[in-house]
């Protein structure tokens, strides 16, 4: 009955909803944030009152609360299947992956409101979508503070980066090591969203824009969809923001210089959640606000941006669902991968940026030269922007993978993302290339709970393997093969290999005790004049190693059948033509 009452009155304009629902942010006058068990009331009164939202728990957080989704469909169907079916686009926004920048917590909180209480404003939801995570990082948003942030004006208190395990959530897309990661991927597919945004604020430079963009890298993004991406959703963007009083920028990745000398474009690797998308061919932009602008310009800038995505999936909304369609059915059959990228600093484009003259003055700490950002001198400059990335490592695609199903946390983290696997019914003997690990290099301090390996260096061998009855092969013939390749290629920027989830073959096993394997290795290159060629080849070409009689000893075991096969081995095969 009060829920009938209020949309009779709704319907009527004798009611004002706006101040029924007003948010701490507004309520503050643009100065606080709501805590996370206030904005997940409010989410929770919006969808009892309005029946066009429904809000949905999926799956546990590392924090022991779970994940929550709020979906708004004018429509009133909640079923992702039917609204695809009925040619909606999704939105899809998460928030609070860094809960000390809640801008997106309170802007999201606001437009689904204005969209529920004012919806001959918002003509455009009649064939979109939005799916809002109002926390994605709960652990983070139940530790309050108001110091974590040092550099950031406002609000009074907020959330902790790192969230209930002291993970960067926005390094775990890949590696998937929380709970809240797992939890994200299952929304994402359920969902296959055709925009998406990470809702953030910057450190760094200082400069006059309130809002900067961190977007999917058009040449990683790649194809068709890279160029929809560069050539008409970001300058749609752009003229949206600057009418809104917003005018943005690329997210000013100038660490080490000051950005008027031009600075590089942020890549965005799979690790980060823009470049999970990108895998799954979704158009992603993580907004950046300034730290230093007030707080509720910031939160205005990200509303502003978030009802931009909303105009312009209505304005686009068929070329970008028949691109999406287009680009996962080319990427079956793709033959070439890049797995890893490198800037192309002879490319550039230019852009006016406006910012504020550096300069170095005395420190008042150290009575030494420090940076200081000049704002009674504003400047708007032409610099360069270096926003063209080139391949690195380009693999070609193998008709398959196999997997020896000893390596099951790898097959659980393929079904989660989408990919289709099945296994083997028989033992069955293939042909396959095998990788070995040849160098690497591992740093000696952790990066997000992991030694990341770096400068991997393969040698490839074609050989016939016999595989076991229930291990897994993993078709390269998928929607998803950029997610297969880029994961399980080991050169990949962000492989499972360099995040450490095959470092057990990298530690040999077994060895020989080497007063009892002097007399077999003298009778082994007796017999093997081939293995005796290659001995003393590498004695002519390694002084070190002619005078190191143990290192001559574990040539030889190294190139006999007594080493170990799985030692420096790479677990995960590549079926050949």
């Amino acid at each position: 009955m009060i829920r009938l009452l209020l949309l009779t009155l709704l319907a009527a304009g004798t009611f004002d909803a706006t101040a029924q629902y007003q948010t701490r942010f507004e309520k503050s006058g643009g100065k606080q944030t709501p805590t996370y068990e206030e904005g997940i009331a409010f989410y929770r009164q919006l969808a009892k009152d309005f029946p066009q939202v429904q809000m949905q728990e999926k799956g546990l957080t590392d924090s022991g609360r779970p994940l929550h989704l709020v979906l708004y469909s004018r429509n009133k169907v909640f079923d992702i299947q039917k609204l695809k079916a009925q040619g909606k686009a999704i939105l899809f926004i998460n928030n609070a992956i860094h809960p000390g920048e809640p801008d997106g917590v309170d802007a999201s909180m606001m437009l689904l409101r204005d969209m529920l209480v004012n919806p001959k404003k918002f003509p455009e939801m009649d064939s979109i979508v939005v799916a809002i995570i109002p926390f994605y990082n709960i652990g983070g948003a139940l530790n309050r503070n108001s110091t974590t942030r040092t550099n950031q004006n406002g609000p009074e208190e907020y959330g902790f980066r790192g969230n209930a395990r002291n993970y960067d959530l926005n390094r775990d897309f890949i590696k998937s090591d929380t709970r809240n990661a797992r939890s994200f991927a299952a929304i994402f597919h359920e969902l296959d969203p055709d925009l998406f945004a990470d809702t953030h604020v910057s450190n760094g430079a200082d400069y006059q824009y309130v809002m900067t963009l961190d977007y999917a890298q058009k040449d990683k993004l790649g194809g068709p969809l890279g160029d929809f991406n560069d050539r008409v959703f970001l300058p749609y963007m752009y003229k949206h923001l600057k009418e809104a009083g917003f005018e943005a920028t690329p997210y000013v990745n100038a660490y080490g210089q000051t950005p008027d000398k031009g600075f590089v474009q942020f890549p965005d690797w799979p690790r980060y959640s823009t470049g999970y998308a990108a895998l799954f061919h979704t158009i992603g932009v993580m907004t950046e606000t300034h730290m230093l602008k007030p707080y509720d310009q910031r939160v205005k800038s990200t509303y502003a941006y978030l009802h931009g995505n909303i105009k312009f999936l209505a304005a686009h909304r068929h070329a970008l669902l028949k691109l999406r369609r287009e680009t996962k059915e080319a990427v079956k059959t793709q033959e070439k991968f890049a797995v890893t990228w490198q800037v192309d600093k002879s490319k550039q484009s230019t852009i006016a940026f406006k910012g504020y003259e550096p300069e170095y003055i005395t420190s008042e700490v150290s009575g030494q030269k420090r940076l200081h950002y000049d704002r009674a001198k504003p400047f708007t400059k032409d610099i360069p922007f270096y926003d063209t990335y080139a391949p690195l490592d380009v693999v070609t695609r193998p008709e398959a993978y196999v997997i020896p199903q000893g390596w099951h946390p790898i097959a659980e983290l393929l079904r989660l993302n989408g990919v289709k696997i099945k296994a083997l019914d028989k033992d069955t003997e293939m042909n396959v290339e095998t990788y070995y690990i040849e160098e690497l290099e591992t740093p000696k301090t952790p990066f997000e709970g992991h030694y990341w390996h770096t400068s991997v260096k393969l040698l490839t061998e074609k050989q016939k393997l016999v595989f076991k009855k229930g291990d897994w092969l993993v078709p390269a013939n998928q929607w998803t093969n950029r997610y297969i390749i880029e994961t399980l290629e080991p050169k990949g920027v962000d492989s499972f290999f360099k995040w450490n989830f095959f470092d057990t073959i990298l530690q040999a096993k077994e060895h020989y005790s080497g007063y009892v394997f002097e007399d077999l290795a003298a009778d082994l290159i007796k017999k093997s004049p081939e293995l005796k060629a290659q001995l003393e080849e590498k004695r002519k070409g390694d002084p070190e190693f002619t005078k190191s009689g143990n290192a001559q000893l574990d040539f030889i075991y190294q190139h006999s059948d007594y080493a170990e096969k799985e030692y420096m081995r790479y677990p995960i095969f590549r079926v050949v033509k």
